[in-house]
């Protein structure tokens, strides 16, 4: 029997949706018997534990944690979430070293990696740590973060980076000597069940039927946090014109988050809003039939400068390509490691309203490039890359 030897380390985990969440998973499937985890609790995770072919240990996480409100004040309900982090993932590393005696950490995010650099000098481990895009973003705003984030990549056996941007932008902005690799998240088949056409036809049919949306009408489908800097209120607001071309289009947006009520506002405002569907937070096999019915996905991303937050991958456009569907998406971040310009998908430039409206135009008046398009998007798809492969790659820099 193998002995694990690797903790990995998420602050949130399946069953919690998420890009991180499901990249981290992905990574543990590839050697089950080799890996354990430290996380959150949340929701239903009691069930999925139990299913899974390696050991998963969670901390407990307060209400307050949890509430939307919080405890009243954002900046001070932040702060405590993360100490709260930071507590136990220490401890829980700490406590499980002792049971595993574990050689490896894999951090799997940028955030609270002050964590990780105390642990590298308390246990007598090596560890490699990811990063996704607005992680490092985040920590390059801050001179204390960048100075001790330069002191961790020193100590690091090796960092993972999402995408080339995400690579790229650490090497610009900090000193990194240790061995860098490049790997992109991939679609784990299993999530979606067995997708065949007949299946693919009757959940297309099922979900127009639910939505009251006509067979030949043009469906656009967006799945993300619903947040300024995905983009949806520029599908939004091309709506009207699309309409005007005399096209039935429709827009159906799955997930949820703090700008869902300011953009039914906006649909209601442009006379959209019977052409606009908020479907909330969606379970794999909604959103396997939401892909299904849609004639193109789009997720038109830009860099929230506010906010200090971009598109680091982005695992979604991989999901539309994996049922044929092609892809609109913006030339940000590391979007372009996910979608080929005129290969897989359009790329345009999220500022241009000019570039938008032409290629959303183009996608939706000419079926025959959806299908071109969507064709060579599922043949694109890159096979399952391994993370074990970090242990054996010896070179500077790889792309696994």
């Amino acid at each position: 029997m193998v002995k694990p030897n690797i903790l990995v380390i998420c602050r949130s985990f399946l069953p919690q949706a998420g890009g991180i969440e499901e990249y981290a998973y992905n990574r543990c499937l590839q050697n089950p018997d080799q890996v354990i985890v430290a996380t959150a609790a949340c929701a239903e995770d009691q069930t999925f534990d139990r299913l899974q072919p390696f050991p998963i240990y969670r901390w407990s996480v307060p209400n307050w944690v949890q509430s939307p409100r919080g405890l009243g004040s954002v900046r001070v309900t932040n702060f405590c979430r993360q100490v709260l982090r930071m507590t136990c993932s220490c401890w829980f590393a700490i406590k499980l070293f002792r049971r595993y005696r574990y050689e490896y950490i894999e951090w799997c995010h940028g955030y609270e990696f002050s964590v990780l650099l105390l642990l590298s000098y308390l246990l007598p481990i090596q560890f490699f740590i990811y990063l996704h895009g607005d992680d490092v973003l985040e920590i390059a705003q801050k001179p204390l973060s960048r100075i001790l984030f330069n002191l961790l990549l020193k100590r690091a056996k090796g960092v993972v980076c999402n995408s080339s941007f995400t690579q790229t932008f650490l090497k610009t902005h900090f000193h990194c000597a240790t061995s860098m690799h490049v790997i992109n998240p991939t679609v784990r088949p299993d999530k979606f069940g067995n997708i065949n056409s007949d299946r693919l036809d009757a959940l297309r049919g099922q979900v127009r039927q639910n939505l009251n949306i006509a067979e030949a009408a043009i469906i656009i489908l967006s799945v993300g946090r619903l947040v300024r800097r995905k983009g949806f209120d520029r599908i939004i607001k091309n709506l009207p014109n699309l309409l005007k071309s005399q096209l039935d289009v429709h827009y159906l947006v799955c997930g949820q988050g703090w700008m869902e009520a300011e953009l039914k506002v906006l649909a209601a405002e442009l006379n959209v809003q019977d052409h606009v569907h908020f479907l909330g937070p969606v379970s794999d096999q909604q959103l396997a039939g939401c892909y299904a019915a849609c004639d193109f996905f789009s997720m038109l991303t830009f860099f929230d400068e506010q906010a200090h937050s971009i598109e680091g991958f982005g695992i979604v456009y991989l999901e539309a390509a994996y049922f044929g569907k092609p892809v609109l998406a913006s030339k940000v971040g590391g979007v372009e490691d996910a979608v080929i310009h005129d290969v897989t998908g359009l790329l345009v430039d999220p500022n241009s309203t000019a570039e938008i409206s032409e290629a959303l135009n183009r996608l939706c008046q000419d079926q025959q490039l959806r299908e071109s398009l969507g064709q060579r998007a599922k043949t694109q798809l890159a096979p399952k890359s391994l993370h074990c492969l970090l242990y054996t790659t010896p070179v500077a820099e790889s792309w696994i």
